[in-house]
């Protein structure tokens, strides 16, 4: 270990109508051509049309992640608007409709979308990923078995998603229930060793069920182009605060987990079922719900867990120099997730007399606006 844990964050944004409140189906094509020809960060399709990610380079300390996000998203943001389209960071879309929504055309996705059918163009979501390196591919595995009770939690900070197909689902955190929709999502198995990972992925690429790892969707997996473990659980975060509070929290619990080989040992299948049901309690309830905890076998608040978890990487945070980012991990608690403003937002146009649609435009409108930055007028 380099003990610097390099890390960089990757964020999945909707493309939108400005004028129609909903994902893109025209100027796409330019947007991305002006995006290649204007930019020279890391701008990448994804697997439908009106979605694109963006990637930091990696970095040591979160100024810089933060300048190169914010950067990234009004830049981006800029390019946009040119062709009066807006992006969106959320878990789901609000006004979105699966089935009017296109397919990317480039081979590697044309070749994916024929193998999930259905499944696949139904998964009308983006999410956030952050990338930890850890140079040993059995220290990963050892790690992806470990941090899985840590994931609920990073899970409730980011939940984005309270809306699906135009209507309010009930849970704050939609976008997982449509992704496990997918094969290989969800938890990882608790895998015995590094052999025991490989054999399964080499077994499937050997069978020809995937090409390689990366078509393994896990909400935590080793990466297969960097020597990192790759967090996958949050919805895309609206606030640049929240991804940079998820990403140095995961960060620091990385580096705990790789100096305190004990912490979370014999993880065994009940631990994992337990892990699962808190991740359904953080889709369903957000930082607003408990968790159960093994150990005492109670439940706990969501803002209990964070605070020991917190107390757990204090030292971390410290070596790291990211104290001011767990900071922000409390700050999402205090004032909400992207999903509670949005149903904040959403309730009050409806009290206002406003129809369903109109008061889901509004959520739309703040969504964009708070994405680059700016600052929504609401009538």
């Amino acid at each position: 270990m380099s003990g610097e844990f390099k890390f960089g964050i990757e964020e999945e944004y909707f493309l939108n109508d400005v004028s129609k409140r909903d994902v893109a189906r025209g100027r796409v094509k330019e947007f991305f051509a002006s995006c290649r020809d204007n930019l020279s960060e890391d701008i990448q399709h994804e697997m439908l049309e009106p979605q694109i990610e963006i990637a930091t380079k990696p970095c040591l300390d979160f100024a810089d992640a933060r300048a190169q996000l914010t950067g990234l998203r009004s830049s981006v943001g800029a390019i946009a608007r040119d062709f009066n389209l807006s992006i969106v960071a959320s878990g789901t879309h609000p006004l979105a409709v699966w089935a009017r929504v296109r397919a990317n055309g480039q081979a590697r996705y044309g070749k994916v979308m024929h193998d999930l059918q259905m499944v696949g163009s139904r998964t009308v979501v983006c999410g956030m990923h952050v990338h930890v390196e850890v140079p040993d591919l059995a220290l990963r595995v050892d790690i992806m078995n470990r941090i899985q009770p840590y994931l609920p939690l990073l899970l409730a900070l980011s939940t984005s998603s309270p809306f699906w197909q135009a209507q309010r689902t009930g849970l704050l955190g939609y976008r997982l229930a449509a992704y496990r929709e997918l094969p290989r999502t969800g938890l990882p198995d608790l895998f015995q060793d590094v052999k025991d990972y490989e054999r399964y992925i080499d077994t499937l690429v050997a069978a020809r069920a995937i090409e390689n790892s990366s078509y393994v969707w896990w909400v935590i997996r080793p990466s297969l182009k960097h020597p990192t473990l790759e967090l996958r659980v949050a919805d895309s975060c609206t606030r640049v605060d929240d991804t940079l509070a998820i990403a140095a929290l995961y960060r620091c619990l990385v580096r705990r987990l790789s100096l305190d080989p004990t912490l979370n040992a014999g993880q065994t299948g009940a631990s994992r079922a337990i892990n699962d049901e808190n991740g359904w309690r953080a889709q369903r309830y957000g930082i607003h719900g408990s968790f159960v905890d093994e150990a005492s076998r109670s439940a706990k608040p969501v803002r209990q867990i964070l605070d020991e978890t917190l107390a757990l990487v204090a030292h971390d945070a410290q070596a790291l120099g990211c104290e001011r980012e767990l900071d922000l991990a409390r700050w999402i608690v205090a004032r909400g997730t992207s999903a509670d403003q949005q149903l904040t937002l959403y309730t009050e146009a409806i009290g206002r007399g406003l129809s369903s649609r109109e008061a889901l435009a509004g959520v739309v409108d703040w969504l964009s606006a708070e994405t680059v930055g700016e600052t929504v007028v609401r009538h």
